[in-house]
């Protein structure tokens, strides 16, 4: 879970779906978003969970899937004029990142 909008951090899915996971992992850490820091962790750990346990290759390995959902929406307010009420609205959305091996070509 992210305090980001789905809106943000779907840019930062957009841009690594489809690519080998060293250059998204390079992309990510080249980035000027501020949740690219995030998304990068999430990225590692489908690495990590991919190598140690189903046995996989880490070079051969490509996002297959980077997609973002909805979450909470924190609810905050702010005075305004004349007694009204401003409402600030503090999304946060969730990122899921899936690798798989790249098959060999015969």
């Amino acid at each position: 879970m992210l305090r980001t909008s789905p809106q943000k951090l779907n840019l930062l899915a957009q841009m690594i779906r489809g690519k080998k996971v060293d250059k998204a992992l390079n992309d990510l850490t080249f980035s000027k978003r501020r949740v690219a820091s995030e998304v990068k962790k999430c990225l590692q750990s489908a690495i990590a969970n991919a190598e140690n346990n189903h046995g996989l290759d880490v070079d051969e390995l490509i996002v297959s899937e980077a997609f973002v959902g909805k979450n909470l929406v924190m609810k905050r307010g702010r005075p305004r004029a004349r007694g009204r009420f401003g409402k600030i609205l503090k999304p946060f959305a969730q990122v899921t990142i899936t690798v798989r091996q790249l098959e060999e070509q015969a």
